[in-house]
């Protein structure tokens, strides 16, 4: 029936939405790179050391836990308190384990047995019982003080030692993250107890899925908190998100808010981190070795040696992890790095006045100085740049100041050097240095051992190209192209009008090598200069490579800079470089962005179709298929501007300020405005997903209450239509209460699904009974129309009671549908708090803060009602009309206040679904 109703040019579109959202799905889950992280192993049994807190503490907090990590001698060791290393406190995330420490926690311990233990940290992990904290908000505070009693705890274990720690370092994975800036938000909390943060995958603007108003509050807090005191606030924080490859928290909500203290902070992609390079996804990001390693190594740069403890000094702590997160020279971290050095180890230098010049150095035995005199070169070229593919960590190149060919003092240009994966290499501008007289290059001694060095000297526009990106709405038909002609070794193509999030392109990099024998690396390096979200792709020419360019943070207003691919190429090569427009990564850019809004939509079409039926009840007497109404009344125009008007008007200072005396929530749209995330016609993509999300979701339902009433006819025989219609009766009425109880008492998401299972039993039994009634009319069709027209006899006018046909149960069935659709999405959205309630239920019984139980108090009773409610019996109401009038307002105010925050959805089905029963009555 739900089939029929539904024509095929409908039928088409809906496919096609499917094609359409499997496209931009496809993206998310498997548009990128493979995963490149080595696995991080313990080298000997790892041992969590329990510790054991106050009675009190333990008693209020019965499903937390802090314990120390060891392994082997270490852990056999440190049974015995007290502890003398460097406390690092490990804050799991949602449904985290306490476990997750020992990665960091094993490579800590490897690097500390290299240099004998003359420093080492202690590793404590908090067992915050898995808890899904990302979807229930209601723990989040619970948490954070408990958080505060174990830095306490954790300090007390170093009392007497004479190197006493004052303070503990943090690292928090995903929701850790955030609980640690919360502590600062605690009213009896000292800042000092924190002397770095660092946090991992950690979505500090804003939730992934913000499902009730506990986690909306707790963000707003520590967010508002963190930018009204960044004057105030010296804690060195630094957050590092996972890239493409973490598709449960995009790295955009990774970067802490703009106006806290910028000084102090750093946000970084691991795609961008030195010695890493590599995308990790939500959970590797804790135990990836290659990110890992970087994190112990800035671990142990950070060490004061006066101390003994981590640097109280937060220049040098922002300049370790820059060195180690941000821009790595290829040299040992230096706080005060010497700049000018002794070149007089050697006699033999080598004088160089070509313009591009290589050398290939093998089992040398004399230490070798390269001069480049730079006078002739100041006058026909603008920079210098030299690579080397020898990743030593000692100094390599210098400026001299000096009129002869040797030098005995120069300029350590060596930090300047950028690390790459398979060499360093140096851009310097000739016009920065105008006291330098030459440049000069080491060759040390090597044996055994080969490599190569590369300069050359060039005028910027030579080998600087523009690539202006292709029309987002292309779809990829048409295309731009540069071709490298010079055979240079470096090159920037500045990419003009790219900095939206909404973009998405492919670039392919063709290299062609002439009388080549072997493989030539090259490495394409996209960088973002508003945000250290670069990536790296390597590729061995000659060769074909794809490049995925999109973004996760937008470019600033009024931001100068360009985003840019630089080339480290080979000159025995010709690249052409060709940009194309990706449309199933603008739609991954859609889903990855606002895919969390997708069910505020659904609901939205949902409740346009309900408004439809309950209309064509009012006006026709009878209520229209759900597919019929969906295709009718589910318009994109009938909402989006609605939502662009007020946004629009919200703009006027005078339509603001009766906006808040309304105390009016803020409109999504600015919310999303403000993070660069309103892409165009975005609304409109997503409400023709959830149109297409509706049909098929409807069409499901239809075949399960189906399906059931088939298994029920199997099993029981059902019995006849009810001869009249009772609202509420002594039954209904002693479940509604107990159901009521069972809210206050336990969870209220409990409550709403075994309402809601109620509800479906109900809609089941009497589909049950009207194919029964229809399979008995086929067989003996003289019976039916009897019982048709005892049916349809006038009610007893004392008794006042409907009696209900065949043709009035199907027509109530058609609505019943469309409330169990509602429905199912009041529960769907209620389910996180039910699993939390559950999954504690050995520590509490009653869930406490309960975000559903306001909701089950009235839901319940409405419900109740709904289930015994017969299009009959409300056809006639005087409010039914404007009971049909009300989904659509209610489907604005979804869109407007919902998208962002979806714990406001249910409330405005709710609405809905209350002035449908309370027809029943007026």
């Amino acid at each position: 029936m739900f089939l029929h109703s539904v024509n095929f040019c409908n039928l088409a579109f809906y496919a096609f939405m499917i094609f359409m959202a499997t496209l931009g799905l496809w993206d998310v889950f498997f548009g990128f790179e493979e995963n490149k992280c080595s696995m991080s192993y313990m080298f000997e049994y790892p041992e969590y050391q329990k510790i054991e807190l106050p009675k009190k503490l333990t008693k209020r907090y019965p499903a937390y836990e802090l314990y120390l990590y060891g392994e082997g001698s270490y852990a056999e060791e440190h049974k015995l308190l007290p502890l003398t290393g460097i406390p690092v406190l490990f804050l799991p995330g949602n449904a985290g384990s306490y476990k997750q420490v020992r990665s960091i926690g094993s490579i800590a311990l490897r690097k500390a047995e290299d240099i004998d233990f003359r420093y080492h940290f202690d590793f404590f992990s908090v067992n915050f019982n898995e808890e899904l904290v990302a979807l229930y908000g209601g723990s989040l505070q619970k948490q954070t003080k408990f958080v505060h009693e174990c830095i306490k705890a954790i300090l007390k274990l170093y009392k007497g030692q004479a190197s006493a720690p004052k303070s503990v370092a943090i690292i928090g994975h995903s929701m850790g993250g955030l609980v640690a800036r919360a502590l600062l938000t605690l009213k009896n909390f000292k800042q000092d107890l924190i002397n770095l943060l660092i946090t991992q995958a950690t979505p500090h603007v804003a939730p992934v899925m913000p499902l009730d108003r506990f986690i909306t509050d707790f963000y707003e807090t520590v967010n508002d908190y963190w930018i009204l005191n960044a004057e105030h606030i010296n804690l060195t924080t630094l957050s590092v998100a996972g890239g493409f490859r973490d598709y449960q928290v995009r790295s955009g909500l990774t970067f802490l808010p703009k106006l806290s203290h910028h000084a102090s902070a750093l946000s970084v992609v691991s795609t961008a981190v030195p010695k890493t390079w590599v995308s990790t996804d939500h959970l590797s990001i804790v135990w990836c070795k290659q990110l890992q390693l970087t994190t112990v190594r800035a671990f142990f740069d950070l060490i004061d040696a006066n101390t003994k403890q981590i640097t109280e000094n937060p220049k040098k702590k922002l300049a370790v992890l820059s060195h180690h997160f941000i821009r790595h020279p290829a040299k040992p971290f230096e706080e005060d790095p010497t700049l000018i050095v002794d070149l007089t180890e050697t006699s033999l230098w080598v004088p160089v006045k070509v313009s591009k010049w290589t050398y290939v150095a093998y089992n040398e035995s004399e230490k070798l100085y390269f001069t480049f005199p730079l006078a002739h070169h100041r006058k026909i070229h603008t920079h210098a740049y030299c690579q080397s593919n020898m990743l030593d960590t000692n100094s390599w190149i210098f400026g001299c100041v000096n009129t002869t060919l040797i030098c005995q003092q120069g300029v350590d240009l060596s930090w300047k050097t950028e690390l790459l994966p398979t060499m360093k290499s140096l851009t310097l501008r000739l016009q920065d240095y105008p006291f330098l007289s030459h440049l000069v290059v080491y060759v040390p001694s090597v044996h055994g051992s080969k490599y190569a060095v590369d300069c050359e000297f060039f005028k910027r526009e030579a080998r600087s190209l523009q690539l202006p990106v292709t029309h987002l709405f292309s779809f990829g038909l048409s295309s731009r192209t540069v071709i490298l002609n010079t055979k240079g070794l470096f090159y920037n193509i500045e990419l003009l009008n790219f900095g939206q999030i909404y973009q998405g392109f492919t670039i392919n990099v063709v290299s062609k090598c002439a009388a080549v024998k072997s493989e030539i690396t090259s490495i394409y390096k996209l960088q973002i200069p508003w945000s250290y979200e670069d990536s790296l792709t390597i590729a061995q020419a000659p060769s074909s490579t794809e490049i995925s360019l999109k973004l996760h943070v937008a470019q600033p207003d009024n931001y100068s800079y360009v985003a840019l691919l630089k080339m480290y190429t080979s000159s025995d090569c010709q690249y052409e470089v060709t940009i194309r427009t990706s449309f199933s990564q603008i739609l991954g850019q859609v889903v990855r962005f606002h895919g969390g809004a997708l069910p505020a939509y659904i609901v939205a079409n949902i409740l346009l179709a309900y408004g439809g039926q309950l209309y064509s009840l009012f006006s026709a007497g009878h209520c229209l298929e759900y597919a019929t109404m969906l295709d009718k009344e589910a318009k994109p125009y009938k909402v989006d501007p609605f939502v662009i008007m007020i946004k629009f008007l919200l703009g006027h200072k005078w339509f603001k300020e009766l906006w808040d005396v309304f105390l009016l929530p803020e409109l999504d749209a600015i919310f999303l405005t403000s993070q660069s995330m309103c892409f165009p016609l975005v609304s409109l993509i997503l409400f023709l997903f959830g149109t297409c999300t509706a049909h098929w979701g409807g069409l499901l339902s239809s075949a399960s209450v189906r399906l059931l009433s088939s298994l029920w006819l199997a099993l029981k025989r059902p019995s006849e239509l009810p001869k009249d219609i009772k609202i509420m009766s002594s039954d209904v009425t002693i479940l509604t209460i107990v159901l009521i109880i069972v809210s206050w008492a336990t969870c209220g998401a409990l409550a709403i699904l075994l309402t809601y299972l109620y509800y479906v039993i109900k809609i089941v039994h009497l589909q049950a009974i009207l194919t029964n009634f229809k399979n008995s009319q086929t067989v003996n069709p003289k019976h039916p129309r009897r019982s048709e027209k005892k049916s349809n006899h006038h009610k007893d006018s004392a008794a006042h009671h409907l009696r209900l046909s065949a043709g009035d149960a199907e027509d109530s069935l058609r609505m019943h549908s469309t409330v169990i659709n509602l429905l199912t999405w009041i529960v769907l959205l209620s389910t996180p708090s039910l699993i939390y309630w559950f999954k504690n239920l050995r520590y509490y019984f009653k869930l406490n803060p309960d975000p559903c139980k306001p909701l089950a108090f009235i839901l319940i009773p409405t419900i109740a009602i709904l289930g015994n409610t017969h299009n009959i019996s409300i056809k006639s109401s005087k409010l039914l009309r404007t009971a049909s009038q009300f989904p659509l307002p209610l489907a604005i105010g979804v869109i407007a206040f919902g998208s962002a925050q979806l714990y406001r959805v249910p409330s405005c089905v709710f609405i809905s679904l209350f002035l449908h029963a309370l027809c029943n009555f007026m």
